[in-house]
């Protein structure tokens, strides 16, 4: 163990224990908590004055937050200005607030109103002050943001709504506008109410968006634009930019007569131009290369670079790549590799190694590759972080801390990432340091990998990319055939090594599976209560590497783009005639399943370098060949 890591472990072990707990510390915790459920409120107060616990504030939110009472005003406005803007106020105030409403009691309402993205408080706020006599101008002219949204708003803002209108506030500028936000957002349904807002003779525009919105292939639909005015330009512009997602015939067929019917402005075009050259290069589109060339160069974006330099890399356009890059200022790890790589296919091996060189020493996918190129070892650039005891000290004496170590303990783990993300957002640089390797030190591996990218330290590379449950990781590894240091970077890029991750697709653990996956690998039903413990979690997706290695003939990079996207899609995507492997990742057409690769071998080289052993991994990728 590196000395600074044994001192820091010394160290923070030696904090950790002046705020350490036994279990009976939680037990009392918890019994207070309940009795602050019940709503007795002299059971309450006898319970706070003699519990001694870190989470003391958890019980009074409890009781403030589920019994709000005029009778506890004083109480409660003690509590929230101690606890003003850490996680605990907003349960208590917005519970507050909506008994305030639902009394009736206006002036303290506004008393207690802090701003907040609940809107239905918000208008209730606007609506008692002129209740109350505040200026009506000074009001009003608060109303226009909530009311041009591209959603419905609660009933509770309909008095405010209705005020606002009948002052003069509403037009049919900000009708359209709040049109053109519900059909592009999917929210027809309420377009038949701002329909009526419309003058008559403008009507038919909020059905031709719902139509559109519906079907885009509606937009190709000439005889529906029947005055050819700019509002019918703006909703055939719409229409087009969606449709060439899904019928590039008809899109690019449709565009070319809509042009002969509107005279769109050089934005609107531009703004085609851009989306229409996504799509197809995505698709792989013969047209794509037209439509890459026609975005203007303000509109070229990293997103759209990437796809000009595929289009140029399939058609191995080696001199587009250069012109397209030489004299670039800034350019990417990845814009590098592949100019230099256009340089050797040109014949050019020494600028094309002058160039790799200069990214050959950098920590990540493109800099491993280069390094492979020129035959050197790769460097992790790591760096030795030193941070003063007094500091760790004061930090892991900090309310925010305690608080964030005790509710990890109980697994109450949302609350906890909330305290701590709390303390981080109101720390100085060196403070989310001192945090990080408290957090290290207690296991809390995912805030440690934020905190870190959060401050852009990038080099403290023992912390941002730990040994987690590295012996459930050795064992199932070895179980199941698969190269340690694969298992575990994949477990780093799904899920920072946080137990409880779950994904918006309800994947789940370290290894973010879905319930289904779980129930193909283990041939049973599993719960989402067992997939977010460590050891199933990890077996399983272990077993599901191993299954993916074999449907892919032993490929570990193939199978790792099938871990992402599904090894039906990743079939369809292998060329017919045999590629660079490196080439093929490069030509990926989902984006997320292009950086994951390219990420999972990086965090890969980077476990098999701390894990002790010698080599490039990444390197192997420019001898392969995919497809044929």
């Amino acid at each position: 163990m590196n000395s600074w890591i044994s001192r820091i472990a010394v160290t923070s072990l030696a904090v950790a224990s002046w705020f350490s707990f036994a279990s009976s510390d939680h037990e009392a915790f918890k019994e207070a908590e309940k009795i602050a459920w019940s709503g007795n409120y002299r059971a309450f107060s006898q319970a706070i004055n003699e519990l001694d616990h870190p989470l003391k504030p958890y019980v009074e939110m409890a009781f403030y937050e589920r019994h709000p009472r005029l009778g506890y005003q004083q109480q409660i406005a003690h509590f929230l200005t101690v606890y003003d803007s850490t996680p605990l106020e907003w349960p208590v105030r917005e519970s507050w607030l909506k008994y305030l409403k639902r009394r009736g009691k206006k002036a303290l309402f506004i008393e207690y109103f802090k701003d907040t993205v609940d809107t239905e408080l918000k208008c209730t706020y606007l609506q008692y002050q002129l209740d109350l006599g505040a200026p009506k101008k000074a009001i009003l002219e608060q109303v226009k943001d909530l009311w041009v949204v591209g959603k419905s708003q609660p009933r509770a803002c309909n008095s405010i709504f209705n005020t606002w209108q009948k002052a003069g506030y509403l037009n049919s500028d900000l009708v359209w506008q709040r049109i053109t936000q519900a059909a592009q957002g999917g929210q027809v349904s309420l377009l038949s109410y701002l329909k009526t807002l419309l003058p008559k003779n403008e009507a038919y525009l909020a059905d031709l968006y719902t139509t559109v919105r519906r079907d885009p292939s509606a937009a190709a639909g000439l005889y529906r634009y029947k005055n050819r005015n700019s509002k019918e330009a703006e909703i055939a512009i719409y229409g087009v930019r969606r449709l060439i997602w899904r019928d590039q015939k008809l899109a690019l067929r449709a565009w070319d007569k809509l042009q002969e019917m509107f005279t769109f402005t050089v934005q609107q075009k531009d703004s085609v131009a851009y989306r229409f050259a996504l799509a197809l290069a995505s698709k792989g589109h013969p047209e794509a290369k037209f439509w890459l060339n026609k975005v203007p160069p303000e509109l070229q974006d990293s997103k759209l670079r990437q796809w000009m330099m595929s289009n140029m890399l399939k058609e191995q356009d080696w001199s587009g790549i250069a012109a397209l890059f030489t004299g670039m200022d800034n350019l990417s790890h990845g814009q590098t590799y592949w100019l230099a790589y256009s340089y050797a296919q040109r014949g050019d091996q020494d600028k094309a190694n002058q160039l790799w060189q200069t990214i050959a020493t950098e920590r990540d996918y493109y800099g491993f590759l280069a390094a492979g190129r020129l035959g050197q070892e790769v460097s992790l650039n790591t760096k030795s972080l030193d941070v003063p005891e007094s500091l760790l000290a004061k930090v892991a004496l900090a309310p925010g801390f305690k608080r964030a170590k005790a509710l990890y303990q109980l697994e109450r783990y949302t609350s906890a990432r909330r305290e701590w993300n709390y303390l981080t957002n109101t720390s100085s640089v060196a403070e989310k340091l001192a945090a990080s390797i408290l957090a290290s030190e207690l296991d809390w591996y995912d805030s440690t990998i934020y905190t870190l990218a959060q401050i852009k330290a990038w080099d403290y590379v023992e912390l941002r990319f730990p040994l987690a449950f590295e012996e459930l990781f050795k064992r199932y590894s070895k179980h199941n055939h698969v190269d340690l240091a694969w298992s575990i970077a994949i477990a780093r890029r799904e899920s920072s090594f946080a137990p409880d991750a779950r994904s918006h697709a309800n994947a789940y653990g370290l290894m973010q599976l879905l319930p289904s996956t779980a129930r193909y690998v283990s041939k049973q039903r599993v719960s989402k209560r067992n997939l977010v413990h460590p050891a199933t979690n990890i077996k399983m997706g272990t077993d599901y590497l191993e299954y993916l290695k074999k449907k892919n003939d032993g490929n570990e990079m193939l199978a790792t783009a099938s871990y992402n996207a599904g090894y039906h899609r990743i079939k369809k995507w292998l060329p017919k005639e045999a590629m660079p492997a490196e080439l093929w990742i490069e030509l990926i057409p989902y984006r997320e399943t292009r950086d994951y690769v390219k990420n999972v071998f990086a965090y890969r080289q980077v476990y098999h370098t701390r894990l002790g052993r010698k080599g490039n991994v990444v390197a192997p990728l420019l001898e392969m060949q995919i497809g044929g």
